[in-house]
């Protein structure tokens, strides 16, 4: 219980700090910051792991593993167009549920999602899946995210 605490003061912290007015540059930071935590991670995390047999089984691994090792849970929907874009929903997502719902929080959620957009990113980018991450909030705590992955 005590390293989620600490996790969450973190996080905090870093929006905190990444915030200096430009609130593109805010956000492009959180999500490198998030990028190069998630690069890091899986690395350590799939270590004694045999590779992925395809895209699906490492999206799969995502949702379950990797998500309950950073947020204690499970996401609770993955869905596929199986064209290459995914769809993960997390119907509490742990960095928003401590802002009061509404209209007016709705437009703070991008500060608090951009972390996680750049920590999918980058376990992606680690397992040889080059994505883009985008993340919507439409109600407060619940969070969608939108991964598109990108084939040369």
């Amino acid at each position: 219980m005590s390293e989620e605490i600490l996790f969450d003061c973190l996080h905090a912290e870093i929006v905190n700090y990444c915030l200096d007015g430009n609130k593109e540059h805010d956000l492009a930071t959180l999500e490198y910051i998030g990028f190069t935590t998630g690069y890091r991670l899986i690395e350590r995390l799939t270590r004694e792991s045999p590779r992925f047999k395809d895209e699906l089984e490492t999206m799969k691994f995502i949702c379950t593993d990797f998500w309950t090792l950073i947020y204690k849970k499970q996401v609770d929907n993955l869905r596929t167009n199986n064209h290459g874009m995914y769809v993960v929903q997390d119907k509490a997502f742990r960095f928003l549920t401590r802002i009061s719902p509404g209209t007016k929080q709705l437009e703070h959620a991008p500060k608090f999602v951009a972390f996680t957009c750049g920590l999918v990113r980058g376990a992606l980018s680690n397992l040889g899946i080059n994505s883009t991450v985008t993340a919507e909030v439409q109600s407060i705590p619940a969070c969608k995210f939108h991964i598109e992955v990108n084939r040369n």
